[in-house]
């Protein structure tokens, strides 16, 4: 049976990061929380760079127009994909 992914709310993170960057060792908070040390180091590093723990926020600007370039290249191309079954369609008639 799979395991059910924790959830945690942004308040619980910055409680965390707050902790470890008061000076609380990382791995006894991991070990009081309860939460994954990989999770952790991934909040700390979003945290540091960004002040957010969204993924999003932690995008530089190239990144985020390479997204929006994928984006649209598979839109246009599953457009391309239906005029190419219409042209045949009406090719037929």
């Amino acid at each position: 049976m799979k395991k059910k992914q924790a959830t945690y709310t942004d308040e619980f993170r910055l409680q965390i990061v707050k902790l470890i960057e008061s000076g609380k060792p990382k791995m006894e908070v991991v070990r009081e929380y309860g939460v994954p040390e990989p999770t952790v180091r991934d909040w700390l590093r979003r945290y540091r760079n960004s002040g957010s723990f969204r993924y999003i926020d932690n995008l530089t600007e190239e990144q985020k127009e390479l997204a929006k370039l994928r984006k649209r290249n598979k839109q246009l191309e599953m457009e391309n994909d239906i005029l190419k079954q219409a042209a045949l369609i009406f090719g037929r008639k």
